[in-house]
């Protein structure tokens, strides 16, 4: 059977809340997660959903809310300089008795990455695993929204690190959390533990997306930069994976390259569904 019930912890305007709201659209019972002080779920998307305030590093009071509430599955959707507060999470899940746990991933792939990020996301899935808790993991390359943000448009100019015409897969946020939500509400359990989606809404190159925004109406200059602009830090890390390739939903870290017919991979489980195009999410 199909799971009905949910907790999401991270429920910001960015995914986690998108997330939840798919899952009420489609019936099930869901209580978002915040820790004192948050304000990530003060958000139009978040109005009316049950809320359960709780330090994350309180086992003891993670538990009890997600056994309060029937919770069969926890969702992920905490931001990177807040993952360590998984493991807690995942400590409760097992106490409450969860039967299936969604870390927080939406990205690159992690599975057999070799540094930095990706191992601490790859570890924390194998944790949870040794914890007899089933994962699901769902790899989507880079959020369309987050296109501007990548390339500096706010400042008037697209701004590319290099040629950047190594094709990447691009997905629209409410893309991705309608997937989470369609497969984890339709899908029969054995299907989702411990199983990997990738998915992609367009595959294209960064390139190409400037070629879009030039061609608009005004039209956004690009800019081929060897440095981008100040304060760019976390850009300037993406561009370069971007040009090797890693921002692809079928990269295997396992092989050191990107496998293209794997991107979509994880696209049939949904089927009939029309994916939005970056053309159409940015209004290019």
């Amino acid at each position: 059977m199909p799971y009905t019930s949910f907790a999401v912890a991270g429920a910001g305007p960015t995914i986690g809340a998108r997330i939840v709201q798919a899952l009420i659209n489609r019936g099930a019972s869901v209580v978002a997660l915040a820790r004192p002080g948050s304000t990530s779920t003060q958000n139009s998307l978040c109005q009316g959903v049950k809320l359960a305030t709780v330090d994350y590093t309180d086992v003891n009071s993670l538990t009890s809310i997600l056994k309060e509430n029937k919770v069969e599955v926890v969702i992920s959707a905490l931001a990177f300089g807040a993952l360590p507060a998984q493991r807690p999470i995942a400590e409760a899940a097992k106490e409450a008795g969860v039967k299936l746990f969604v870390p927080s991933e939406y990205g690159m792939p992690t599975e057999g990455g070799k540094d930095g990020h990706l191992v601490i996301k790859s570890e924390f899935a194998e944790h949870v695993k040794s914890l007899g808790i089933p994962v699901m993991r769902v790899y989507n390359g880079v959020f369309m929204e987050f296109i501007p943000w990548l390339t500096g448009v706010g400042l008037g100019k697209y701004h590319l690190m290099g040629k950047h015409t190594v094709p990447s897969s691009f997905t629209s946020l409410d893309d991705v959390s309608g997937f989470i939500a369609h497969v984890l509400t339709t899908l029969p359990e054995s299907s989702l533990h411990n199983a990997t989606f990738r998915i992609q809404g367009e595959r294209l190159s960064l390139a190409a997306i400037g070629a879009l925004y030039e061609a608009r109406d005004p039209p956004v200059p690009v800019e081929h930069v060897t440095k981008l602009p100040e304060g760019f830090v976390k850009q300037t890390f993406l561009q370069s994976k971007f040009e090797e390739g890693r921002l692809s939903s079928g990269w295997d870290n396992y092989i050191d390259k990107d496998v293209p017919e794997h991107a979509d991979s994880g696209n049939k489980a949904w089927e009939g569904h029309k994916w939005k195009s970056v053309k159409q999410v940015l209004g290019l």
